[in-house]
């Protein structure tokens, strides 16, 4: 078996374990705005990396019909859509800024420990 087959998958299941655990750890601050913006940064970034991912695969699949253009202006949207997500969260819902950034640390803590784990 390929030790490949899969990978995205658990990574995708990973991301939700790694975001429950760090929701989790903020719990002890006993404030609403840290867990949530802890919640809100964690599913701001795996929406991210979920749409990045379908984007990337819809180009693979489908390689003919894929144009750089096409993907350069969906990366810019998706850019501007996160960026417009974060401002509300901090702007309109007042979120602990350290605790959206902790949040959006998800999918990069999940490649650390995947990178980790395939250096062993």
């Amino acid at each position: 078996m390929n030790p490949d087959e899969g990978l995205l998958r658990r990574m995708a299941r990973r991301n939700w374990v790694i975001l429950g655990l760090l929701v989790l750890f903020s719990l002890p601050w006993l404030s609403a705005k840290i867990s949530l913006g802890v919640a809100a940064g964690g599913l701001v970034a795996i929406c991210g990396h979920h749409w990045r991912h379908r984007t990337l695969r819809r180009m693979l699949d489908w390689p003919e019909q894929a144009s750089v253009g096409g993907f350069q202006v969906g990366y810019m949207i998706r850019l501007a859509t996160l960026g417009a997500a974060i401002y509300l969260l901090l702007v309109r819902f007042e979120l602990h800024p350290l605790a959206l950034a902790v949040g959006l640390l998800t999918v990069l803590i999940n490649i650390l420990i995947t990178t980790l784990q395939r250096l062993r």
